[in-house]
């Protein structure tokens, strides 16, 4: 006797098979995106950072600040809480996931700490060379620093965005986790340009305009967004708080860069 499955029994598998695929990617998108923004981070810094180094060992630049091996630390450390923390929470190990979770507390201001150090450390670094180089290199060095000083419009933004979206985060830690983890990631989001804009093998629209690094940031986030759309039919307001602060602050940023007003007002806010 041949046993034949009826439409509804067909149906009925199908349903089955589509919600374990989507509870899984529910548990699972969050380690990949903590892993997308791993590799983000190593594939624009590794090359960059051995250049530099071996430039720095042949002296043809000043070697790193400390302050920059301590950012560099903080920052690779808060990628990797990101990834245990989701992995931990993807495969139920909740417990661990909260007590790990007081290290956040740790190293986000310490990191916010270390960037709003290395930004004049860096300024005053290239500043000094400027003043120490030969006549027919200052010109170099001059468009570099003009350079740093739009740059610099981009690093204010992260430090702030990256504390407020942040607290937020951590705010809604016990009330609202959808809330808690997609704010975890829309902090770290803003820094991710640094990343792509080493990669120069990428089309880029800097030094003349900061659009890339915004178009940029929209591409890190897109799988974690393109995925709770296709979910839920809806834009979760974890976004909409975020572009909230992001449109504003990109508004001033294109306002501001490359301006008179920028060139001379940057290097007083570094002590020069």
């Amino acid at each position: 006797m041949s046993i034949v499955a009826t439409p509804h029994a067909t149906r009925a598998g199908y349903r089955h098979s589509e919600r374990t695929l989507t509870n899984a990617i529910d548990r699972w998108i969050y380690v990949f995106m903590a892993a997308f923004f791993i590799v983000i981070t190593l594939t624009g810094f590794i090359p960059d950072s051995l250049a530099k180094i071996a430039a720095a060992e042949a002296g043809e630049r000043p070697p790193f600040p400390l302050v920059l091996h301590a950012h560099s630390i903080l920052m690779g450390s808060f990628l990797l809480l990101l990834f245990a923390q989701t992995t931990l929470a993807a495969t139920g190990r909740l417990e661990y996931h909260q007590r790990l979770g007081i290290a956040a507390v740790v190293l986000a201001p310490a990191i916010v700490v270390a960037g709003f150090i290395l930004v004049p450390t860096i300024y005053h670094q290239i500043w000094d060379a400027m003043a120490a180089a030969p006549a027919e290199a200052q010109a170099g060095i001059q468009a570099l620093l003009r350079f740093l000083d739009n740059i610099m419009l981009v690093q204010i933004r992260v430090g702030i965005l990256f504390s407020l979206f942040i607290l937020i985060a951590l705010m809604a830690r016990k009330r609202d986790a959808g809330l808690h983890k997609r704010m975890m990631f829309l902090a770290i989001a803003p820094a991710l340009p640094a990343a792509f804009d080493r990669m120069t093998w990428l089309p880029h629209t800097l030094p003349e305009s900061p659009l890339s690094p915004d178009l940029y940031i929209l591409l890190a986030v897109a799988p974690m967004f393109v995925w709770d759309l296709v979910r839920t039919r809806s834009v979760h307001r974890a976004y909409w708080i975020w572009l909230a602060f992001m449109v504003p602050s990109s508004i001033l940023i294109h306002s501001l860069w490359g301006t008179d007003w920028w060139h001379a007002t940057a290097p007083r806010l570094v002590g020069l």
